[in-house]
């Protein structure tokens, strides 16, 4: 029997990227998976003055620090919140307001240099025999690649067949069809239909094969989302917040034509559950990354099927 622990999004969190690290010891996982969307969105600036203060503007409040601890503190709140502290000077942060070119090459390294230190505390707290798998997502820039895929411990499965254990190989796609926001790794449905299904033609049964595709499929419930207006703000109907599906349609079409063991999907924060293709279970473990909690699934799988699986969060 294997278990896994699968989850998603969790947008730069470092209190949830330890989580899921941790996850392997609490549940006692032979297998932990993160699903994509893993690095951050903000830079926080610290500011450097000349009289030996720092000051930054961040959870709703401004802080003064006069000590090098108080800074070290204060970033590792902002890194635990998800977003990536920068301590700078005046004059860099008024070049860096008046160039955009400047702000996203800052991101890149930043993402780069915080995405290695996460990879770094994998060996200290998981235990050498649990494999630990790595997805990127829609959102997270095409530099984290290579930091992924030049890590000893941690398993980047885009474009290969991973071996779960001796019964289950599990195949992934980190794209997504369009969304509103123009993110880095979204095409037309046509073309995540073509990459999908080069996926599936990487193994030669699907008996049991695992589905590690970051977009869950269309109308499957996993992918209720907010709907939004020409300005980019929710709709509300009688009050409450308007959902559409927003998932794939192909992958919803593919879904039911391969039959997979299992998928495992993210993207959609507000859609946490189970849905069913047939012999298929797609589950969306959902997204509270903001709040610091972890939300995942417990997956039992044995050479005759799932045995069990189960939502925690923590």
């Amino acid at each position: 029997m294997t278990l896994i622990f699968f989850t998603s999004d969790i947008h730069g969190s470092e209190k949830c990227w330890v989580k899921f690290l941790n996850a392997a010891e609490f549940y006692k996982a032979d297998v932990i998976i993160m699903g994509g969307d893993v690095t951050g969105k903000l830079i926080i600036p610290i500011v450097e003055h000349k009289n030996g203060t720092f000051t930054t503007s961040v959870f709703g409040n401004d802080y003064t620090l006069t000590t090098k601890q108080e800074v070290e503190d204060l970033k590792s709140k902002i890194r635990f919140s998800g977003y990536y502290p920068y301590v700078c000077s005046e004059s860099e942060v008024e070049e860096l307001e008046a160039d955009k070119k400047k702000v996203d090459k800052l991101f890149d390294v930043l993402m780069v240099e915080e995405l290695r230190r996460w990879l770094g505390m994998a060996d200290g707290r998981v235990n050498k025999n649990v494999k630990i798998i790595l997805s990127p997502g829609n959102d997270d820039r095409f530099v984290i690649d290579n930091v992924i895929k030049e890590s000893e411990r941690v398993i980047y499965p885009e474009e290969k067949v991973v071996e779960i254990d001796r019964d289950h190989e599990m195949i992934s796609c980190c794209w997504s069809n369009p969304t509103p926001w123009n993110s880095p790794r979204e095409v037309s449905e046509e073309e995540l239909g073509k990459k999908l299904e080069t996926e599936f033609k990487r193994v030669d049964s699907y008996d049991n094969l695992i589905c590690n595709f970051h977009v869950p499929p269309y109308k499957s419930n996993l992918d209720l989302a907010p709907k939004l207006d020409k300005n980019m703000r929710v709709k509300y109907v009688m009050g409450k917040p308007e959902f559409i599906p927003v998932g794939s349609k192909s992958l919803q079409k593919l879904m039911k034509t391969y039959m997979p063991k299992l998928g495992l999907h993210g993207h959609v924060h507000e859609s946490a559950g189970e849905k069913r293709y047939g012999r298929t279970l797609c589950l969306n473990p959902g997204s509270e990354y903001g709040e610091g909690i972890l939300k995942g699934y417990l997956i039992d799988l044995t050479k005759e099927g799932i045995k069990r699986y189960w939502r925690v969060d923590g």
